[in-house]
């Protein structure tokens, strides 16, 4: 395997990832150039975070799809499953929005002020179907990987961002709505538009590969308890992950200028998410592309450069005036922010690099059927996480710097984590790192 092909291969994952990435700053940048900027920016962030727990359970159906749907049975039986799923997390999220829920979530447990909290309910009856069309469409999009139609959910994403951008533009432009209703439309618009185009681009898969008169896939036909047993430790992977950005928020709640943090922490997490959009394509690439010591070294190869890639990206980005052109020209953030966000960005110089290794040794587990270390791998992160935060608190450290230190380390808990669980899966004569060595004969 030649290290373009894992690259053609790569290229269109990490172009949806990107896309989606910039839905946020384009968001973003609308609710900044309308009234109230810094409480709309911040009860979107909160709006976001909530809608992103919420769907946890499902973001790694994309990775599910790919290792599962072989035949037309096993794609059935996912879609029954992802139906579920999209039912019940939609009940919560109404549950969120209509109920007292919110109060024990939002300014309960969040601690969230209440001139900013006043903000997310509205935004999260909004997004009560966010769940269900981001569910939907990574079931399409873990069947288009598995069976080589990456280019089409890069174009997905475009039509995703095209549907989020233009509402919220348009809608900034056109109309008096307050800012976190034009975020939290612009995003619906989006997700609903991207579902709708995996739909349609799903079409030709289920005309020919998994067309009901196709032979079957070799191997124990998938059942619904397998499929819950492969699935439940991602999911729970998803929720520990997803849990991260409440529990930040939460921190930054509490600590100095918990205004002004709450503003500039959206724009920060999502330079660090765009700068991180090509390790986030890596473990589907793994998944779809492993299969025995012939593929293990390219791919291996391909995740280390991407790791030296990703991390100079970050560092010019970071070190040059791009930073500042981006935080105070395309965002337009008022200065108090925007010097708070520019000087916390060398803090998460080492994000995308390490999130790199975390997505390689997590898509060799998942390769091989080995769910559960990544949850486990997931909830160690979570822990260091937890650990610093805590301790910022109890501190009282600065609210930026201190959610840096909390996720590098994490993600350098997970790696070490991953690496030890990672090296005893592999074959004998496969070592993680060094050269292939000769299978041994049992006699």
């Amino acid at each position: 395997m030649r290290q373009r092909d894992i690259f053609w291969f790569w290229l269109p994952l990490f172009a949806s990832w990107l896309l989606m990435t910039a839905e946020g700053p384009i968001i973003a940048a609308a609710i900044n150039r309308l009234p109230d900027e810094i409480i709309m920016l911040a009860a979107m962030g909160i709006v976001s975070s909530l809608s992103i727990t919420i769907e946890s359970p499902i973001i790694n159906l994309l990775a599910t799809s790919t290792a599962l749907v072989r035949d037309h049975a096993s794609y059935r039986l996912v879609r029954r499953f992802t139906i579920h799923w999209c039912l019940a997390l939609t009940i919560i999220a109404i549950l969120v929005a209509y109920t007292r829920l919110f109060d024990w979530i939002v300014p309960g447990l969040l601690d969230v002020p209440p001139e900013i909290a006043a903000w997310v309910r509205p935004g999260m009856k909004i997004m009560v179907f966010w769940s269900a069309a981001i569910g939907w469409r990574r079931f399409l999009q873990g069947i288009l990987i598995r069976f080589n139609r990456t280019r089409a959910i890069a174009l997905g994403t475009a039509v995703r961002l095209l549907a989020s951008g233009g509402t919220a533009i348009l809608l900034a432009i056109l109309s008096q709505l307050p800012g976190v209703l034009i975020g939290a439309l612009g995003l619906m618009a989006g997700v609903i538009a991207e579902a709708l185009y995996a739909t349609w681009a799903v079409r030709p898969v289920l005309r020919a590969e998994l067309a009901p008169d196709t032979p079957a896939a070799e191997g124990s036909p998938l059942t619904y308890r397998s499929l819950s047993a492969f699935h439940i430790p991602l999911a729970a992977t998803s929720v520990l992950v997803l849990m991260l950005q409440p529990m930040v928020t939460s921190s930054l709640a509490r600590l100095d200028q918990p205004t002004l943090t709450l503003a500039a922490w959206p724009i920060v997490f999502q330079i660090a998410l765009m700068a991180r959009a090509g390790a986030m394509a890596l473990p589907e690439v793994v998944i779809a592309l492993h299969h025995d010591a012939t593929t293990f070294a390219p791919l291996r190869r391909f995740s280390l450069l991407l790791t030296a890639a990703l991390t100079t990206v970050m560092a010019l980005f970071v070190f040059t005036p791009a930073g500042r052109l981006y935080i105070f020209g395309v965002q337009d953030l008022t200065d108090a922010v925007g010097e708070l966000a520019l000087a916390s960005l060398p803090l998460f110089l080492l994000l995308p690099g390490l999130t790199t290794l975390v997505s390689w040794l997590r898509g060799l587990l998942i390769q091989s059927r080995h769910t559960r270390f990544v949850n486990i791998g997931m909830a160690v992160n979570l822990s260091l996480t937890a650990v610093v935060l805590i301790a910022g608190v109890v501190r009282r450290w600065p609210g930026l710097p201190t959610a840096a230190l909390a996720m590098t380390l994490a993600l350098l808990g997970e790696v070490l984590y991953l690496t030890w669980r990672t090296r005893a899966t592999l074959p004998v004569e496969l070592p993680l790192f060094g050269a292939p060595r000769a299978k041994q004969l049992s006699l």
